[in-house]
């Protein structure tokens, strides 16, 4: 996105992977008077909002630390995207978790909105305020509900990347465990897919929230068996009881419709 934008700027992630080009800026979301140095110093014209707390047990056991980073500092974030005339705002929302238990698939833009953790209900809120922004004070936004996504550099020590944990587990020849049937079934979408559909917002998709998926479901079995074969792995998986799920953590595919913004 860096050839999108005069300036880039940073708040999270890992430094070392971050492009030369890129201006990084540790901060927390929260921390209004660092926030607005940053603005002062960017002149940003767009603001792409990733920082959050992303972990839905964490969010079910925390509720309160869960809506102080995701509601209230996105407003923080939203209130300086105002004071400094961004000319638009992208938001990363899920469409794994504002959905809830899906009454059909593949998911649409009109499904019923049934969040089933604070974090869903905290990602669902700020698209409420996106909404509500434009209305009263004209901030353009787009907000993108993504599926899982998946691709290099993914942290593989969480529960949700499970083909980054595959990856790292066949290249080191260790043993890897698929739970209860294999069976489970997600929308998985590489970052690059991802990257197209965030840099598309910026020139359109003003007041929408799209879901950025595939519109196809794998199952954790094919998951397996796709990289083993292409990564000569000759162990089997071994079997271990399905886990009891995260609540609001719903195995869900994505309608993407036309093909996003």
């Amino acid at each position: 996105m860096l050839t999108e934008s005069k300036i880039i700027a940073s708040s999270a992630g890992k430094e070392k992977y971050l492009n030369p080009e890129a201006k990084f800026y540790q901060l927390d979301i929260r921390h209004q008077q660092e926030l607005e140095q940053v603005f002062r110093k960017g002149q940003f014209e767009i603001v792409n909002h990733h920082a959050a707390q992303i972990d839905v047990r964490k969010s079910v056991r925390d509720p309160l630390s869960d809506a102080d980073i995701n509601i209230c500092g996105s407003l923080i974030l939203l209130e300086g995207s105002l004071k400094y005339k961004v000319r638009k705002f992208i938001f990363a929302s899920s469409g794994g978790a504002v959905y809830g238990e899906p009454l059909y698939l593949p998911v649409d833009e009109d499904h019923p909105i049934d969040p089933g953790s604070p974090y869903g209900v905290s990602k669902h809120t700020l698209e409420h305020y996106l909404h509500l922004y434009s209305a009263l004070y004209g901030l353009k936004y787009t907000a993108l509900r993504y599926s899982n996504v998946y691709g290099p550099r993914q942290d593989y020590s969480g529960e949700a990347g499970v083909i980054a944990i595959f990856i790292s587990r066949m290249l080191s020849n260790d043993d890897l465990t698929i739970n209860g049937d294999g069976e489970q079934i997600r929308d998985y979408i590489y970052v690059d897919d991802v990257v197209d559909a965030n840099v598309k917002a910026l020139g359109g998709g003003d007041g929408e929230i799209l879901n950025i998926g595939t519109g196809r479901g794998i199952s954790v079995n094919t998951v397996f068996a796709k990289l083993k074969a292409m990564l000569g792995y000759r162990k089997d998986p071994l079997p271990a009881p399905l886990p009891q799920a995260a609540p609001g953590n719903y195995l869900i595919v994505l309608d993407p419709g036309d093909g996003g913004v």
